[in-house]
């Protein structure tokens, strides 16, 4: 009879038993970027991690699946959520040995000589108090059962670069992922008809199971109790699915954001046995403009005026994302005195809004003033004359602070 080897679902995601859902999934989508198989063609020590990190999330990101591995250190389809909490309690609700409810137990390779007497009995009240401690120890070391059924497949996530005008205005971009795609020949079943003889199990459907000084045999997780594997599809080496490298077109909302995360269902990784696919997700990564800078939903644009516009005021033409084909202009009112750094806002002028429809963000302004380089004699004058008319001094509220 084969013996089953102990599974730490916890530390195969590298988690706490503490880690709440999201953490749990966090630590999933990590691991499974680095041991994606599409990321490591070739290499089965990573496609095995990957399988090993897959059951793992398989288990914990399922509350009920979750609920039985913790109490009983393993899990199996066949197991009853009531009965693993009976015997994490220390006692069962039917008749465990023949595994007609809750956990199939065969009691024969128990051996109970050191709870019959001495200081387990005179301290612990014998057997009975005891029943607890042995089922606890037993379970904390158990394997949980093969993945059966329908099975949902993983997320993808991509990181898709689009060009300023496009995460702006929006519009439809291409690209290529690779996913994994229902197998065509076994229709994701893994299987293709027919079968073997158990390997786990050498065709007996139990394992032994240690568990401290004690042994006990489980239904075999491989071949569900049957004794038979059926063959592996070879189009799929039994994964049920294959990888492929497809097209996909994706449109752009208008007022996308750079780091903007957009959720494609269903367009993940396919499922096998009839399972969900999982979707994709990508990151949009927007690009930058030599004119117009993007915080949000703003506009920030810096414009030069002549010192005679900002002394005396003026309208000016300025660009916005509306205008920057050429097709009419906007004019901005210069306040009489404006100084350089000044910001003037223009209300609804700057991108739509993806998240709210109807709104816009602003256009902030930031004024330069650009002093002009006088080289005729006429213009130094008329400035020298200027100076005479406004003898004020811009430094002199600054050096009566120091």
């Amino acid at each position: 009879m084969a013996t089953t080897q102990t599974k730490d679902y916890y530390g195969a995601l590298g988690v706490k038993k503490t880690a709440t859902p999201d953490e749990i999934r966090k630590a999933f989508r990590k691991l499974a970027r680095k041991y994606h198989p599409d990321v490591n063609p070739g290499d089965k020590k990573a496609e095995e991690k990957f399988k090993e990190i897959s059951e793992a999330n398989d288990v914990l990101s399922d509350e009920k699946k979750r609920k039985i591995y913790d109490q009983l250190g393993f899990y199996s389809d066949s197991i009853d959520p009531a009965a693993a909490e009976a015997a994490a309690r220390g006692g069962y609700g039917g008749h465990a040995g023949g595994g007609q409810q809750g956990v199939p137990f065969d009691f024969s390779g128990f051996d109970f000589s050191d709870f019959q007497g001495g200081a387990g009995a005179s301290q612990g009240g014998g057997f009975g108090s005891s029943f607890r401690d042995i089922f606890s120890g037993m379970f904390n070391g158990g394997q949980r059962g093969g993945s059966r059924g329908p099975q949902p497949g993983t997320d993808l996530e991509y990181h898709v670069t689009v060009d300023f005008w496009t995460a702006v205005r929006g519009g439809v971009t291409r690209l290529e992922i690779t996913r994994q795609e229902t197998c065509p020949t076994c229709k994701g079943k893994s299987t293709t008809g027919g079968s073997a003889e158990c390997g786990e199990c050498h065709g007996s459907g139990q394992v032994t199971q240690m568990g401290g000084r004690m042994k006990f045999n489980i239904q075999c997780p491989r071949c569900g109790g049957s004794g038979k594997v059926q063959n592996a599809c070879a189009t799929c080496e039994g994964h049920g699915v294959v990888s492929r490298r497809s097209p996909l077109e994706i449109r752009i909302k208008p007022g996308t954001r750079d780091g903007q995360r957009i959720r494609l269902a269903g367009k993940g990784n396919a499922g096998t046995d009839g399972g969900p696919a999982g979707d994709l997700y990508l990151i949009i990564k927007a690009g930058t403009h030599p004119v117009f800078k993007r915080t949000g939903d703003d506009i920030h644009v810096t414009v030069p005026i002549t010192v005679v516009e900002a002394a005396l005021g003026a309208k000016i033409e300025v660009p916005t994302i509306d205008t920057h084909d050429g097709a009419g202009r906007t004019q901005l009112k210069i306040p009489p005195g404006t100084q350089t750094g000044q910001k003037l806002r223009l209300r609804e002028k700057g991108v739509p809004s993806a998240a709210h429809e109807g709104v816009r963000g602003d256009q902030i302004v930031e004024v330069k003033v650009i002093v002009p380089r006088v080289q005729d004699e006429r213009s130094k004058e008329i400035l020298r004359e200027l100076a005479r008319l406004n003898p004020e001094d811009p430094r002199e509220e600054q050096m009566r602070d120091v």
